[in-house]
């Protein structure tokens, strides 16, 4: 699946690069960062630190995440609220949808943010009570999934220009790409990797996701809620992640110490081979 990327995002800074003997003017990539405003109802909802890009995938795939939508036909509309201004998005919910979500309105930002005076167990036990574990169906040759992994790299552009941006990729059976994003931020990314392939009605076809970074909880979470059983990431996740991922029946592994293997961390039993 190919993929577009924006170079408007990409910006040429100049800048004094010392090295340990003298100064000298050069220049580096560097990569846009910008709030988006994310309404619902009319109402501002959240502001998140993003890369401008796949907007309204990136709105779909929070609200996937977040519980606010559970399938596409919960839109009504989503768009910028004005034409010339992708900052600002908004969303309408058909009226059931919004009667079902009326408790998740009320505590917004309760399950996407760290709250005062909760626990790691706490946590997991109220998103346990939101999100159902996982089933067994999917399994993966491991020597494959290491393949995707040492292959995101190469689906990196705007890393590749700036050495700045997080991404993820949603594989399906065979190793099929299904969804790649980009972002300075590990969770706008995994957001708009989830929201493309939400909104190209695929996202049941997902199987497998590859991260560029470290795995934490929230990721975790988002990976459950599109359902996507087996996490493999370039670097370590959390224990938090760890023991959220085991409850919620979910796959993590990272890359081992030499970059040549995985060490698998929970749901070991999915990959085969």
């Amino acid at each position: 699946m190919a993929t577009e990327v924006n170079l408007d995002n990409v910006f040429k800074q100049k800048l004094i690069h010392w090295d340990n003997r003298s100064k000298s003017a050069t220049h580096q990539r560097l990569l846009a960062e910008e709030p988006l405003s994310i309404r619902i109802e009319g109402k501002p909802y959240a502001v998140v630190m993003r890369t401008p890009g796949d907007e309204f995938a990136h709105v779909a795939g929070f609200c996937l995440t977040e519980g606010i939508i559970d399938t596409p036909d919960d839109l009504t509309s989503i768009g910028f609220c004005e034409d010339d201004d992708s900052n600002v998005v908004t969303i309408t919910l058909t009226p059931s949808r919004r009667e079902q979500i009326s408790d998740i309105m009320d505590r917004r930002g309760f399950i996407s943010q760290t709250s005062c005076g909760l626990c790691g167990k706490e946590l997991i036990k109220d998103l346990f009570q939101i999100i159902k574990p996982l089933g067994n169906s999917q399994s993966i040759d491991i020597k494959k999934a290491l393949t995707c992994l040492a292959a995101l790299p190469d689906i990196q552009p705007l890393r590749n220009q700036t050495l700045a941006s997080h991404a993820a990729a949603i594989y399906g059976a065979d190793q099929e790409l299904l969804a790649v994003a980009e972002d300075v931020g590990r969770h706008n990314a995994l957001d708009k990797a989830i929201g493309k392939t939400f909104l190209e009605r695929r996202l049941d076809q997902a199987e497998l996701l590859i991260l560029s970074s470290r795995i934490s909880y929230e990721l975790v979470q988002k990976s459950a809620r599109a359902r996507i059983p087996i996490i493999l990431a370039h670097s370590r996740p959390t224990a938090l992640a760890v023991e959220l991922a085991a409850s919620l029946n979910i796959t993590l592994a990272s890359l081992d110490d030499d970059d040549t293997g995985l060490y698998v961390f929970c749901g070991e039993e999915r990959l085969v081979g």
